[in-house]
């Protein structure tokens, strides 16, 4: 890991706490699932700056934005694109929507239906749409940042395993501290001030940096404590069903990721505890009468997985 690296990623962190105030650790998480090339899940109560954090992540990176507000009525055609006929072209032109940018803000996603929800799917899998038979690639590199609202409020459907299955992170705010919130009530207003920052990286600068990702080491007992938390989801004592292969990868790129932001090539088994409940306590359901929450499932889970 070059110094010039270090020092942007201490930069865009810090950048980006000047606007999500008190919230560096979900800020190091958000940073994190971007290098590690995920897409990022945001589930939180209605004004506590999911969406500011989501503008201030993409701009801080130099990358095209664009938010979608998900409702009930937003159809597929809606977030891919159509083909209109123009008369003067007597052709059927392709006009792109909000899916074709390096950021997609999912605002409210599970305020739309399945069919629309479930468009989101091949775009963030494969990075391409299918519309009309024709595939179309989208722009590297793309991320979806979705907000979602508490599944028990009115006009909420629930997001199918499959697309949950599809973000590498899902994280939650929560309410700022007395000492933050003081400085919110006091302070700029946050969205008037993303104006003001600046690109801290650009999309190839950020593309190295997924790159460095992969070079972190992992040795051979860090790969056998992932392997014995996999385990342990599968277990039966812990969860319905465990993780698949495909979440085990996304636990160890996320815990590279974290390694590179704390300026290390090599992984640590704090590296795998720190981003463990962000990348998979929404892929799992506890067993009947567990008495605990999917958070503290996990949780309780590392607690008794003993460390190599």
């Amino acid at each position: 890991m070059t110094h010039a690296l270090a020092a942007q990623l201490t930069q865009l962190v810090d950048q980006i706490s000047t606007i999500i105030v008190g919230k560096r650790p979900h800020i190091q998480d958000c940073v994190a699932c971007l290098l590690a090339g995920g897409h990022l899940l945001i589930e939180d109560v209605p004004g506590v700056g999911k969406t500011t954090l989501a503008h201030a992540l993409a701009v801080s990176l130099g990358l095209r934005f664009s938010r979608t507000q998900f409702t009930a009525d937003l159809m597929p055609s809606d977030l891919i694109g159509v083909s209109v006929y123009e008369r003067s072209k007597e052709a059927f032109v392709f006009h792109p929507g909000p899916v074709f940018a390096q950021v997609l803000l999912a605002d409210e996603i599970n305020r739309a239906g399945p069919k629309t929800q479930s468009a989101l799917l091949e775009a963030m899998e494969e990075q391409q749409v299918s519309v009309e038979g024709e595939t179309r690639p989208l722009p590297r590199p793309f991320f979806v940042i979705a907000t979602q609202n508490p599944s028990d409020q009115l006009g909420t459907y629930p997001l199918p395993e499959s697309q949950l299955d599809r973000f590498l992170m899902c994280i939650t705010l929560g309410y700022p501290d007395q000492a933050s919130e003081r400085e919110l009530l006091a302070g700029q207003d946050r969205r008037e001030a993303i104006h003001g920052l600046r690109a801290v990286m650009t999309p190839e600068e950020l593309m190295a940096a997924q790159k460095a990702v992969l070079a972190v080491h992992a040795s051979e007992a860090l790969l056998d404590y992932l392997q014995a938390l996999i385990a342990a989801t599968r277990s039966g004592r812990w969860f319905v069903e465990g993780l698949s292969p495909r979440a085990g990868i996304a636990v160890l790129r996320a815990a590279k990721a974290r390694a590179l932001l704390a300026q290390r090539d090599y992984v640590a088994p704090d590296d795998i505890q720190d981003v463990l409940v962000q990348t998979i306590a929404h892929r799992l359901v506890p067993v009947a009468g567990a008495g605990r929450g999917r958070v503290e499932q996990v949780r309780a889970m590392v607690e008794a997985t003993p460390l190599p």
